[in-house]
């Protein structure tokens, strides 16, 4: 297994320096389709060659046209494998978010230009991998959800187009060079209450709550606390939602490092990715003060992306790996 290891990663380099930094979206040409049996085409393989030596040793015809024949469609099979990922334009999305000890999820977004359907195309990414299919002269999407442990920013920079199509015998693969940085926040976890700009002598978050109106419902996204969930919309059939309060004093909030003093580090961060959660619930304006960082009080999903990406790069270099 190491010694596999080290040879796809040498061939990974070698593309590397081969193609370049590519820019997507790109096209798959043949120059960069790369062939090789499958464990159960070496098998054929081995079975051909001790059939023609078997024909050849007792001079039986039927077993030489046999052998020939399954050579034959070996070739013709190769060339289809090889096929199925010509003219691909592939795109994706460069920039994603999780959560530590969740899943990544990547889009990848493929266009057949040609006359023939492109079957069973497996993208790879990051230790996770999708199947789709892409019908002639049409466009689709392959997620790949692959799951990331640890906080922090990494940086993909290598992702992997592969197909076994359409028996399994060969498959053909290639590399795309393109950039994609995973942005994964500590888990939202922690005990402390959330900080109130309208309370004073700090108070705490539940001593507010008759400074705040129901406001209406919004819909469900991931990572919204389950205690803000409209449970009695679901139970009646309707789509998952989120209740929404807005503040009567609408004074933005600041989610403070300093108010944390006692924790350790990924608790701290910890705690504040559930505010920041927690605020954008509840649709107050709220800033995030870490050290090295502040971000100024707003709202609205583009800034609960900035103080998630903020939680995550905190004390940590961009990590680059290949894709897997």
């Amino acid at each position: 297994m190491n010694v596999r290891r080290a040879v796809t990663e040498r061939l990974r380099a070698w593309a590397m320096r081969r193609h370049g930094r590519d820019s997507l979206p790109i096209n798959i040409h043949r120059r960069r389709i790369y062939l090789m049996p499958t464990r159960f085409g070496f098998m054929l393989g081995a079975i051909l060659v001790a059939m023609l030596i078997a024909g050849l040793n007792y001079n039986s015809n039927l077993a030489l046209g046999f052998a020939f024949l399954m050579s034959s469609v070996a070739f013709v099979i190769m060339h289809h494998c090889n096929r199925n990922l010509q003219r691909l334009s592939v795109d994706v999305t460069t920039e994603v978010d999780a959560f530590a000890g969740h899943e990544a999820t990547f889009e990848f977004a493929l266009r057949n230009a040609s006359n023939v359907d492109r079957c069973d195309v497996e993208a790879r990414c990051h230790a996770g991998s999708g199947m789709g299919s892409i019908p002639a002269r049409e466009s689709g999407t392959i997620e790949v959800i692959a799951p990331v442990a640890r906080r922090g920013v990494t940086v993909v920079r290598q992702f992997e187009l592969r197909t076994r199509y359409p028996f399994g015998w060969f498959f053909s693969w290639t590399y795309v060079q393109g950039l994609i940085t995973i942005y994964v926040a500590p888990a939202p976890a922690g005990t402390k209450t959330l900080p109130s700009a309208g309370a004073k002598g700090g108070g705490s978050h539940s001593d507010a709550r008759g400074d705040e109106d129901f406001s209406g419902l919004r819909a469900y996204e991931p990572g919204v606390p389950l205690k803000y969930m409209a449970w009695k919309v679901l139970a009646r059939g309707g789509e998952a939602a989120v209740r929404s309060y807005s503040s009567l004093a609408a004074q933005p909030e600041w989610l403070e490092w300093s108010a944390l003093d006692g924790m350790e580090q990924e608790a701290r961060l910890s705690q504040l990715c559930l505010w920041v959660l927690e605020s954008d619930a509840a649709q107050r304006p709220y800033g995030l003060r870490i050290p090295g960082r502040e971000i100024a009080p707003s709202g609205g999903a583009a800034h609960r992306f900035a103080c998630l990406r903020a939680l995550a790069a905190f004390g940590s270099d961009h990590a680059a790996e290949p894709g897997r």
